[in-house]
């Protein structure tokens, strides 16, 4: 296993584990964060990768779980799954808008060839892929 971690930031999604665990069975070593861990201590464990785990939050809820967007100067590749993914986009001054839908299931996502490198592909796992089959559950 890879001696960097790649870093599941804990959001109260009830698939932290298995988020881990799938990291694990790509033989890279991987830590469950809270997501209250300052920036600078997620750092200093010298990541490899960070994943922003899902949970029941909204972005839009008084007191919902925040991220500092000093993560995206890092250098480190994150990666955000259902709220870590819209904290994300907050974070970076993006809109998360209200569908008005529950969403589950499968769904198609597609990667933007105008981003960065960093976040096209998923280098830990070494995926090049522009298309993938995704589960959403958003609720």
């Amino acid at each position: 296993m890879s001696q960097q971690p790649v870093l599941v930031v804990d959001f109260g999604a009830q698939y932290a584990q298995l988020i881990a665990r799938r990291v694990r069975e790509a033989s890279v070593y991987s830590e469950i964060v809270p997501h209250s861990m300052p920036v600078a201590e997620m750092l200093a464990r010298d990541p490899a990768a960070i994943v922003l785990s899902g949970g029941p939050s909204s972005v839009y809820e008084p007191g919902a779980p925040q991220v500092d967007p000093a993560l995206f100067d890092a250098g480190v590749p994150v990666f955000g799954i259902c709220y870590g993914f819209q904290a994300m986009a907050w974070a970076l001054g993006g809109e998360v808008a209200h569908t008005g839908q529950r969403e589950f299931g499968p769904d198609t996502s597609r990667v933007n060839h105008q981003l960065p490198a960093m976040v096209v592909t998923w280098p830990v796992l070494g995926s090049k892929r522009r298309t993938r089959c995704a589960w959403v559950s958003a609720m």
